[in-house]
């Protein structure tokens, strides 16, 4: 294929993001479907990487680029059945870990409560497994089918939806988290004679100039992130 241009690399990176099952796994080597999907657009990844689209992924994907069409690559895993993860709640202690993996909010329950997963929410990602330290998480099978005749569009358009949310709620955390910070260094610096036990004026210097390189630090990586 010849080498696209942005408008064209940003319009296919539409059309194979579209494609894509949006489980959020990131069985392809990339951190989400989209990252997955630019990638392909920019010619650096395969098509044959999504074991959760299958071997119909695959066609679809290369429908869309021209591409021939290619086997699943084994490194990537294997095609299978829809699952969905199952928490013995018996064994869970509420440490959350699940809660934070979960790409879709898809797990319901507080610190040191009982955890529960929600079905139509659960794309089978897996990336709640590792992080369990009980190991109380398993994945059960709830489809025969496989690749895209076990996960329709609509459940796609949903993961998508979900994982989105999620991704914005997570950034509104931190930057909020960031502005606090921010404003509890700045009311130090102000006034670090009254915030410090130190009296010494070259401690509280020292101080200043390390509080000071911190908010500056800060400030460098919001701009670089706009």
């Amino acid at each position: 294929m010849a080498k696209a241009t942005a408008p064209e690399t940003q319009a296919l990176f539409q059309c194979l993001n579209a494609a894509l099952p949006q489980t959020q796994c990131t069985r392809c080597g990339y951190p989400d479907c989209a990252s997955y999907a630019m990638a392909m657009a920019q010619g650096q990844a395969a098509i044959n990487q999504c074991p959760p689209g299958g071997q119909e992924g695959i066609a679809r994907l290369a429908q869309i680029t021209g591409q021939p069409v290619l086997p699943l690559n084994p490194e990537n895993g294997t095609e299978g059945p829809r699952q969905m993860a199952i928490i013995d709640e018996a064994w869970c202690i509420g440490c959350t870990l699940c809660i934070k993996a979960c790409p879709t909010d898809a797990i319901l329950g507080a610190n040191k409560a009982m955890h529960t997963v929600i079905e139509p929410w659960c794309t089978g990602c897996e990336l709640c497994i590792p992080v369990c330290p009980v190991d109380c998480i398993s994945l059960e099978p709830i489809s025969e089918h496989t690749g895209w005749d076990a996960w329709p569009q609509a459940m796609a358009d949903t993961a998508l939806a979900r994982y989105t949310q999620r991704t914005a709620r997570l950034q509104r955390e931190a930057t909020a988290l960031d502005q606090q910070l921010t404003a509890k260094a700045e009311h130090k610096l102000s006034d670090m004679a009254a915030a410090s036990k130190h009296t010494d004026p070259k401690i509280l210097d020292q101080k200043r100039a390390t509080i000071q390189a911190a908010l500056e630090r800060a400030k460098t990586r919001r701009d670089q992130e706009r």
